[in-house]
């Protein structure tokens, strides 16, 4: 079951599909072993960029099914759901498949620290004995989570374990956090999102890790094990090697269609299709995600000498 203690690089899986938009089980199983064998402690699935809002109810508990089955580490499923009875289907199901937690971010309707924090303690009566994440993503949801509602939300929900940080501009929150719980605030786990664009600052600020996709995810275990070894210098040139690609990919609108073109261009999945309503790449886009990728290349050579 995931805990407070849950630290390293959680990849947010994409959702493989066919050009016809059906599922692609096979590149789901190439998937997982992917993201295992580059470095992941965790998978998340069905997050926002696994386009969780586009599978049937149906879908995505078969989605859980088989990423559980076929993975050696744990599994965290994001349940956000407009209402709270179609989060309890989907947690329910995913908690007695074998997930370890569950992930939740609020609605965009919340406007006030009162209606997040009701939220919050709502979607923890609902969730049971299920030990969830807490998704803080302004730009995506149009919540803005205070940090004093984080912690007043980890005060009153025992079961919220960790904090996937994705405000931006957010490190002062971080430190803010840590030092709440220095002074005696229950300590969560925080892993951070945003595509690893701050991954080594987001460490040096308390972070336990990641929890974001990328398409080379190898760096963010790389970075976040180089940190734990006390090497910042090594965690340094690692991130610098892959930032080009990390900030092209980062594009709003259009950063999981890029994802899924490199990670078709790696071997992982075998098409890169969105299902619709999704960004498709141009061509002048693929040529240039292909130059950055040859760029890095060359600088992860040298690196390496």
């Amino acid at each position: 079951m995931l805990d407070e203690t849950a630290g390293g690089v959680f990849t947010i899986a994409v959702t493989p599909f066919l050009p016809d938009g059906a599922i692609d089980w096979n590149s789901v199983d190439r998937m997982v072993d992917f993201y295992i064998e580059k470095g992941a402690t965790g998978l998340t699935i069905l997050g926002m960029m696994g386009e969780a809002g586009k599978l049937t109810a149906d879908e995505s508990i078969a989605v859980v099914e088989r990423v559980v089955k076929r993975s050696t580490v744990p599994i965290v499923v994001g349940v956000s759901a407009p209402g709270f009875a179609a989060m309890k289907t989907l947690n329910d199901a995913a908690m007695d498949l074998g997930a370890a937690g569950v992930m939740v971010a609020p609605p965009g309707s919340l406007k006030t620290d009162d209606q997040i924090i009701s939220y919050y303690h709502n979607a923890a009566e609902t969730l049971g004995d299920a030990p969830f994440v807490l998704q803080d993503f302004p730009l995506a949801t149009g919540v803005v989570i205070p940090t004093k509602v984080i912690l007043q939300i980890i005060d009153d929900c025992p079961t919220c374990v960790m904090l996937k940080h994705e405000d931006w501009p957010g490190l002062e929150k971080i430190s803010a956090l840590r030092a709440a719980s220095d002074a005696g605030a229950r300590r969560i786990s925080i892993l951070c999102g945003n595509g690893g664009l701050y991954l080594l600052e987001e460490m040096l600020r308390g972070a336990d890790g990641a929890m974001t996709g990328f398409a080379y995810p190898e760096m963010m275990a790389q970075v976040v094990t180089a940190y734990q070894n006390g090497d910042l210098d090594h965690a340094r040139d690692i991130f610098d090697a892959y930032m080009p690609m990390v900030r092209y990919e980062a594009q709003p609108g259009l950063g999981l269609a890029i994802r899924k073109y490199t990670l078709a261009q790696r071997g992982v999945i075998a098409h890169d299709t969105l299902r619709k309503p999704g960004a498709a790449l141009s061509q002048a886009s693929k040529t240039e995600v292909n130059a950055l990728a040859s760029r890095q290349v060359r600088k992860l050579q040298a690196l390496a000498e």
